[in-house]
């Protein structure tokens, strides 16, 4: 599907990669992996044509279509949901709108020729079925119908990726190009990702730093490290294992090499001065010549420093949240939410998306207003938040790294703000560069330098996660364990909970859920592990299979298995038939459009009514196959006569 050959990346001295060769085939699921920085989503952009390569080539197949997420929801902010995602099918939506177009000036002039044409084009890519799928894409990423008809600006931002997230998906790409996919999602909606790119028949490119998404997903990791990029089979456990082993034998290679070029030197020294020895010896010095030492580029992953210390120790009591109502409009978020946070606990805020974690911290931080109820901090409490959006808390885009840090710290030298600034990745001349050039894991590593350097003795994050690459996820769990203060943090991330969480407070529907002791305690006890996407689909299907129980009418008498076949037989001959029907009816319905004078002769009244009953029929012959698979799979499982 996509062939690259000695592909090169520069910016101006640095090497993001040169050298690459790497295939990319049909049905293959290939995760991205590597440093931030290092040149993932450049990788990604030079494949999808939107930024060019130093040198090499790549060839493309050809009217291979590319579907590349999005981050700009911007330009969609007034257009209805469902509408976005359709719009990802460009050529599709653009004939349906202009078809939509030459109806509404028919009175005026009506173009059949093209009207035709624009027909043929709809039936042939499936265009009528269009927005019904577009509804289960967006379903599956946990957006609701009733939401579907709504302009894109109702949504919250992270929301408002997942449509254009649903739009890629249903674009019916041969390439999906996706970077950082599952950011914004929950686990629910990140399992229905994992089986949808495990259907999808093309071309799959995925930048990730979620460890589990690509264990489950990819069939290869494409390592971008060393200043080249190299494919290793497998998921992401796989490549970490073969890496490591490829590394460990290129050094002793190396190490032997030099071991001999070593031994050989010592000989030389030893005996050159001596004639007997002197041919030898020279023999030996064209012998060193001869033997090449590879010179191992250095590895781009690189771990920070979080050195989070506190001004001082805060009262015994950190935060007592008292009767918290908020709503956002008819949606009520939080109801009657009451807890106490003691000095030295690390809570772990869990429980779906959309049930209010971020916005208790908000109203706990006082970026949101509650509607009722109270919040009161400790005494001598300083809280340092995070939000989930990093950008969201970095004021002035114009200003370099170097000015921002030092307007949080006015009285402390450059030396000191410069010191801070290398501890998390920033050096040389990267102090200079512009907060708007940051990326996601630049400006997350930059807001957590600001709070090293305030000392806040409570640490408030909204998954902190969100961006940081795999090494500085390790590094800052390293921080927050050495933290002496306070920490309250929603997240999804398990390995981070597991690690860090000292309580646990589980917001449900039905109110808090509140345990004093670790997530591996707390799974023990309660059960429900909300950070494993299998965990929560099948409780998920539980909850559906005890409402559809409670809603059921008085239990029914057995079945007669003789009666119940000759029902369900029945049933199937009946289908049967009315699917005939139907697809006879569409055949025929085909057939006159596909007639060259159809739109000529045939009044447009006519022609709305007759696509009206050709959409209703394509409904009905998938609700009609719908129910022949339901009979035939209980035909099936009753007993043998």
């Amino acid at each position: 599907m996509i062939s690259v050959s000695n592909l090169s990346k520069h910016f101006g001295d640095q090497t993001l990669f040169e050298g690459a060769t790497l295939q990319f085939n049909s049905g293959e699921r290939y995760g991205i992996v590597g440093a931030n920085g290092s040149g993932k989503s450049t990788l990604l952009k030079i494949l999808s044509g939107t930024e060019s390569a130093s040198d090499g080539d790549i060839a493309i197949q050809r009217r291979a279509r590319l579907g590349v997420l999005e981050q700009d929801h911007f330009q969609y902010e007034e257009q209805r949901i469902l509408d976005v995602v359709m719009m990802g099918h460009a050529e599709l939506w653009e004939a349906m709108v202009e078809k939509e177009r030459i109806l509404a000036n028919a009175e005026e002039h009506f173009d059949g020729d093209r009207y035709a044409e624009l027909e043929d084009l709809i039936i042939q890519r499936d265009g009528y079925t269009l927005e019904s799928r577009a509804g289960e894409i967006l379903e599956g990423l946990g957006i609701p119908s009733e939401t579907h008809e709504q302009p894109l600006s109702t949504l919250s931002g992270g929301f408002k990726l997942r449509v254009l997230l649903a739009q890629v998906l249903a674009s019916e790409p041969d390439v999906l190009i996706l970077d950082e996919p599952t950011n914004h999602l929950d686990i629910l909606s990140i399992r229905w990702l994992e089986r949808f790119l495990e259907d999808f028949k093309g071309t799959a490119l995925l930048v990730s730093h979620d460890h589990r998404f690509l264990d489950n997903v990819a069939t290869t990791i494409v390592d971008v490290d060393y200043q080249t990029a190299k494919a290793y089979p497998g998921n992401y456990e796989a490549f970490t294992h073969a890496k490591r082993e490829d590394r460990e034998r290129r050094e002793r290679e190396i190490a032997k090499r030099e071991s001999k070029i070593a031994e050989q030197r010592a000989f030389v020294e030893r005996f050159r001065a001596k004639a007997t020895k002197a041919r030898q010896a020279q023999s030996k010095l064209k012998a060193i010549d001869r033997i090449d030492v590879e010179e191992l580029p250095q590895s781009s992953r690189r771990y920070p420093h979080f050195r989070f210390k506190h001004r001082r120790p805060s009262g015994r009591q950190v935060l007592a949240i008292e009767n918290v109502d908020k709503s956002y409009g008819d949606n009520r978020v939080l109801e009657n939410v009451s807890l106490t946070v003691m000095r030295g606990e690390r809570v772990a805020i869990i429980g779906p998306n959309g049930i209010g974690k971020s916005t208790l911290l908000k109203v706990a931080m006082g970026e949101v207003a509650a509607d009722a109820g109270s919040i009161e901090w400790g005494y001598e409490t300083h809280p340092g938040y995070i939000a989930q959006d990093h950008k969201e808390q970095l004021e002035n885009e114009r200003q370099t790294l170097e000015s921002w840090l030092s307007n949080v710290c006015p009285s402390e030298s450059i030396g000191f703000v410069r010191g801070h600034l290398g501890a998390v990745l920033f050096s040389g001349d990267e102090v200079e560069k512009k907060i708007a050039a940051l990326s996601g894991g630049e400006a997350a590593r930059l807001i957590f330098a600001r709070q090293v350097v305030e000392q806040p003795n409570v640490l408030v994050l909204d998954e902190p996660t969100n961006h940081l690459d795999l090494e500085a996820i390790e590094a800052l769990v390293k921080g927050l364990e050495a933290y002496a203060g306070s920490l309250i943090f929603v997240s999804h991330d398990r390995w981070f909970v597991g690690e860090l969480a000292t309580r646990v407070i589980e917001i449900t529907p039905s109110g808090i859920r509140d345990f004093r002791g670790t997530y591996e305690e707390y799974l023990e006890r309660c059960g429900d592990d909300h950070l494993d996407a299998r965990a929560v689909l099948r409780k998920a299907r539980d909850t559906k299979r005890e409402e559809r129980a409670t809603r059921r009418q008085p239990r029914k008498p057995p079945i007669n298995p003789k009666r119940e076949r000759k029902r369900l037989e029945a049933e199937l001959e009946r289908i049967t038939a009315e699917l005939q029907t139907a697809e006879t009816r569409l055949e025929a319905l085909n057939a006159e459009f596909c007639h060259p004078e159809f739109f000529n002769r045939t009044p447009r009244a006519e022609i709305t009514a007759l696509e009206a009953e050709h959409r209703l029929l394509g409904e009905s012959v998938q609700s009609k196959m719908q129910e022949w698979e339901a009979a035939e799979s209980s035909l099936a499982e009753l007993p043998e006569a």
